[in-house]
């Protein structure tokens, strides 16, 4: 009992980098297997299926990648077999994630940085309605302005001598 939660301990804490995409490259790293594992993988696990970008380039979510994480602790470290490992993860309570357990902390967090920017909305708003209220009263010399086309007088002489 006490292997398998320092196993499953040593499984995440893999650090996972903040990005919203990752290339099979970048999850056979994390991971730590050949991407042809993981191909093999998405067809063994229905769960796991990346989306494929137009030039048709697999792309992994973190979810994804954490599935791979957990399908590679199913079967490298506590020797599961792959059918085993499916039925393990379909039989499994869906555990909360680190991410899930952040969730309310990071509410929290979001909820001060958008108070903080309503805050500064309000007081550029405020700055500009004095902008517009000092861009608003007449000038002076407004009044005393020029007329922009002066007076042409027309000569009865030609512009082109013949």
């Amino acid at each position: 009992m006490a292997t398998q939660s320092a196993k499953q301990h040593a499984a995440s804490t893999v650090e996972i980098p903040d990005r919203l995409y990752f290339r099979i490259g970048d999850v056979a790293r994390i991971c730590g297997v050949e991407p042809y594992v993981l191909r093999f993988w998405e067809t063994q696990f229905p769960s796991l299926k990346p989306n494929k970008g137009g030039t048709g380039q697999r792309l992994y979510r973190r979810r994804e990648v954490e599935l791979a994480l957990r399908i590679k602790q199913l079967v490298h470290e506590e020797g599961y077999t792959l059918a085993g490992a499916r039925q393990a993860l379909e039989s499994a309570p869906r555990t909360r994630t680190v991410k899930q357990a952040t969730a309310s902390v990071s509410e929290e967090n979001a909820q001060q940085r958008l108070d903080a920017v309503t805050a500064a909305i309000g007081r550029a708003r405020a700055e500009l309605r004095e902008l517009a209220s000092q861009l608003a009263v007449p000038h002076p010399s407004a009044s005393r302005r020029r007329p922009r086309l002066g007076s042409f007088q027309v000569s009865s002489e030609s512009l082109f001598p013949s």
